[in-house]
């Protein structure tokens, strides 16, 4: 990947509610950011993805999915260190 990824180009999902994750998507694509990446740890990785399909089949019709990223982030927890999933999603314009 050449291109840098800004803090304006990034959602970072949590424990919020779905739509308030889709509102802030759409809200950057209507600003003019051509490509939008939601990042997701562990149990929010399934928000992540209905993020992802609620803006494409709901609202924006013309998003494609560019590239998914899955890893393992090492944290450290009480007891020592725990491995914790991640992903990331590009979602861009279609042609």
């Amino acid at each position: 990947m050449a291109e840098q990824k800004t803090a304006e180009n990034v959602v970072f999902i949590g424990v919020k509610p779905v739509m308030n994750y889709v509102l802030a998507v759409i809200t950057q694509f209507n600003q003019g950011i051509n490509e939008i990446t939601l990042k997701a740890r562990g149990k929010a990785i399934s928000r992540a993805v209905d993020v992802a399909e609620i803006v494409r089949n709901r609202f924006l019709p013309n998003m494609v999915v560019k590239n998914i990223s899955i890893g393992t982030e090492t944290m450290q927890a009480e007891g020592g260190t725990t491995n914790v999933s991640t992903i990331e999603i590009v979602l861009g314009k279609g042609q």
